[in-house]
């Protein structure tokens, strides 16, 4: 292979003082600026716990059927879908937090919409936009919160992406189980309004604004990033010279893909957004009063036990992220994961073979705790991974691509998640689980560390495989 067409050697690009052994520090503008960033996956939460305790009443004020409701929670999965798509080419052509921008006017309009439905046409709509502005927004938001986040804190900071999607969860649990349908979608509009408002305040990714040229502003939000004091010379030099490595090359397209330069990330990315889904996470979440209410137990108390246990696991992940890595921590969040989906397998096996209900309610209910604890424990660490493997020149194609495959993916399981659990409620959970168990060997398999490691420093290593 031709040595120029090999990804560029970054391994001394690591954005730390090489002398010194010292990454940058967390300064109050990355902490504001992450935590609006952040508040992408709180209105990601809003969007995925709305459809659960939204059903009955929506199901009885507009009349629709099982299946037709079906398509309405999994529509959520299918324009988050098409939002993957532009995803990276969003971000690469306007900008990180131009595209946060966007997908926030959308998920205005698309909450509005679902409030002020007069049949199931505007809920088809609305649900539509929530899922393309999400789409867009979380594969962004992780760029950007990779692209800004110093080294040794990058994982716990990303990694609260899943304690914010937790929190947006809780509120519409909470708030679902005492108020309408119509009025718990314009509480979804609050935090889209509060953040497009604080994305004001938030500076491009210094990154970006080395791909396109723009020196100046590049300098610009590196200092404001790093602050005022500090000398952030070194830092925009190395982003600057491993940039203008990697765009001696021709501009990405999903052609390029398939080159051996590529093979392990690609791998990485596209397997993990592939194998997710099928876990069955995205099903069980958008239809849990269903399931509950099915396996006998209280739908009330067991869905806000769920939506509230969420939050200290979450909370969990991230303070050890950065102190054990992804890699171990994910195993663990595979794991546990599997296990809560035997236990609700196992649950629905004694109800199937007419044992007591207590026992088999009981079953159900302590393993779907486990399975949204784990849940939330690690959901968020396949797109951070996702975000830190993709080298600089394809993150927006590649991105795209990872995304739209476990959209695609998550939308096929949602929508089909209810005629498999009628098929068979103790089967569906025995495949979920299995699904899982396959998880933990392509992790065990493909999956590097990279706790503690700047971009272009994991970009070094897949140069190192090729040569």
């Amino acid at each position: 292979m031709d040595a120029e067409r090999l990804l560029p050697d970054c391994s001394s690009q690591n954005g730390v003082n090489a002398e010194k052994g010292s990454s940058p520090k967390v300064t109050f503008a990355v902490v504001c600026s992450s935590f609006i960033v952040l508040c992408c996956f709180f209105t990601y939460g809003c969007a995925c716990g709305y459809s659960s305790p939204a059903e009955s009443g929506i199901i009885h004020d507009l009349g629709l059927s099982t299946a037709e409701y079906s398509t309405f929670g999994s529509l959520l999965l299918f324009g988050s879908m098409l939002g993957a798509i532009i995803s990276g080419k969003v971000a690469d052509i306007i900008g990180r937090r131009g595209a946060l921008w966007f997908a926030e006017l959308l998920l205005i309009i698309g909450w509005l919409a679902i409030a002020f439905a007069k049949g199931v046409w505007w809920l088809i709509v609305g649900r539509l936009l929530l899922g393309f502005s999400t789409g867009v927004q979380t594969y962004v938001s992780i760029v950007y919160l990779a692209e800004t986040i110093p080294p040794n804190n990058r994982g716990g900071f990303t990694m609260a992406s899943q304690f914010m999607a937790c929190a947006g969860i809780a509120v519409m649990f909470s708030f679902g189980n005492i108020i309408p349908w119509r009025f718990l979608a314009l509480i979804g509009t609050i935090p889209c309004i509060i953040q497009l408002i604080g994305l004001f305040f938030v500076p491009e990714s210094p990154r970006w604004l080395a791909n396109v040229g723009r020196q100046k502003e590049l300098e610009a939000s590196l200092q404001w990033l790093r602050g005022k004091e500090t000398d952030i010379s070194q830092e925009a030099a190395e982003i600057q010279d491993c940039n203008q490595s990697l765009y001696k090359q021709p501009i990405s397209r999903f052609q390029e893909l398939l080159e051996t330069r590529y093979a392990r990330p690609v791998s990485i990315g596209v397997g993990l957004s592939f194998l997710l889904p099928w876990g069955g996470s995205n099903g069980v979440l958008l239809y849990a009063s269903s399931i509950f209410d099915t396996a006998g137990c209280n739908v009330g108390i067991a869905t806000t036990t769920m939506s509230f246990i969420q939050i200290p696991f979450s909370v969990l992940g991230v303070l050890l992220m950065d102190k054990f890595g992804r890699r171990p921590l994910l195993m663990v969040d595979l794991a546990g994961a599997c296990l809560g989906g035997l236990l609700i397998g196992v649950g629905f096996l004694l109800q199937d073979l007419k044992l007591p209900v207590d026992l088999s309610a009981t079953t159900v209910f302590v393993g779907m705790q486990m399975f949204f604890a784990f849940y939330a424990f690690g959901a968020g660490l396949p797109f951070v991974i996702i975000a830190e493997v993709f080298p600089m020149n394809i993150k927006g194609t590649a991105g795209s691509l990872a995304a739209f495959i476990n959209y695609l993916n998550s939308w096929i399981v949602a929508y089909v998640f209810n005629f498999l659990f009628k098929w068979s409620s103790a089967g569906a959970f025995f495949i979920f689980s299995i699904i899982y168990a396959l998880l933990i060997l392509f992790v065990l398999k493909m999956l590097p560390e990279t706790k503690k490691k700047s971009l272009e420093e994991i970009q070094a290593l897949w140069t190192q495989e090729v040569h």
